[in-house]
């Protein structure tokens, strides 16, 4: 099968190789994968950002159809349309593990990081850990949800934001335009968004944001405490300390930052500023398998629409170069079949 792997010297992309599967062991299942979209921590992978990985398969965006199963599998049948998403496995015994918070395990299995992904003509799952696609719901449009859907919904559900408060969103990129959807059309929230190309603001507009801000050209935190007395919380979609540091400016007291995009850097954070006015900062990881389930069912009831573009596998380093340049308007999905 083909494949996409990170460089033996982890140089930000990846190689499209001939790539042989190992036999499926019990509590697994081969899934023929039809879609995969390329996320931004796919070249955090490919560059080494969190530790080298050369020859792994990259990919957790991937949506496919089981092939055949293992000894042992009940959860899935030949023929299941299934997930293959950040959060590949957890121990299943740990406090975290048995709290809800699966994500945080100690001992987790990431898809396309420390174990081969979905950019891929074919790959392994464990059956219990993998997601249905509901039968309504548009395949391309599942394999954005399978990371960024899911990453952006458990991120706004983390804030607590409540119908009629106003949320931030920094970015308005294949991460923001999907928090944009989820916060108006789940959470019904007053939203802002800020991001430097007039373009993806205009999107954004379009997708009901109530205010757009260039962070370019004006001052967010200052319009955003003018306008609307301060935001109740902010998602920071945008890979930039910027937009950390002026999330932070732009809560009211008591107000919520909620970190999700990976800059390799530090941000800026008063310490009178946290303590005084009770600003809260917290991260938000992808989400687990129920909120991935929720955030399928919400797209498979068309209150969230995916904006995808489909290309070829041979084409993903061409991807990450428009990625990285900022040229993508909403997700890069690789169809498998082209």
């Amino acid at each position: 099968m083909r494949a996409a792997v990170v460089r033996n010297q982890s140089d930000g992309y990846v190689d499209i190789v001939e790539k042989q599967l190992r036999p499926l062991r019990d509590n697994e299942a081969l899934v023929d994968v039809e879609y995969c979209g390329v996320c931004h921590t796919d070249l955090h992978v490919a560059n080494g950002d969190f530790g080298e990985q050369p020859g792994r398969v990259i990919g957790h965006e991937g949506i496919g159809i089981v092939r055949e199963i293992g000894a042992d599998v009940h959860s899935l049948k030949v023929g299941d349309r299934v997930s293959i998403a950040w959060f590949f496995e957890g121990c299943g015994h740990c406090e975290y593990c048995t709290t809800g918070r699966e994500t945080f395990c100690r001992e987790a299995k990431n898809a396309g990081y420390t174990v081969d992904g979905a950019m891929a003509e074919q790959a392994i799952v464990v059956a219990d850990y993998t997601v249905k696609v509901p039968d309504n719901l548009d395949l391309v449009a599942a394999s954005s949800i399978t990371c960024a859907g899911v990453t952006t919904y458990k991120a706004i559900k983390e804030s607590k934001i409540r119908p009629g408060e106003w949320l931030t969103v920094f970015g308005a990129g294949g991460l923001g335009n999907l928090a944009i959807q989820y916060a108006k059309n789940v959470f019904n929230a007053k939203l802002a968004v800020v991001d430097i190309n007039d373009d993806k603001l205009a999107l954004a507009q379009k997708l009901g944001a109530d205010l757009v801000i260039n962070s370019s050209k004006e001052d967010p935190a200052k319009i955003i405490q003018e306008r609307c007395g301060g935001a109740q919380a902010a998602v920071v979609t945008a890979v930039a300390k910027a937009a950390f540091n002026a999330a932070v400016d732009c809560l009211k007291a008591g107000g919520v930052l909620v970190a999700v995009a990976l800059p390799v850097d530090t941000m800026d954070l008063s310490i009178p500023r946290v303590v005084l006015d009770g600003i809260q900062v917290i991260g938000s990881l992808v989400g687990t398998r129920n909120d991935l389930a929720e955030a399928f069912q919400f797209a498979a009831d068309g209150q969230v629409k995916p904006i995808v573009q489909t290309r070829r596998l041979d084409e993903v380093n061409d991807i990450i170069d428009e990625m990285r340049a900022g040229q993508i308007e909403g997700r890069m999905v690789v169809d498998m079949h082209k």
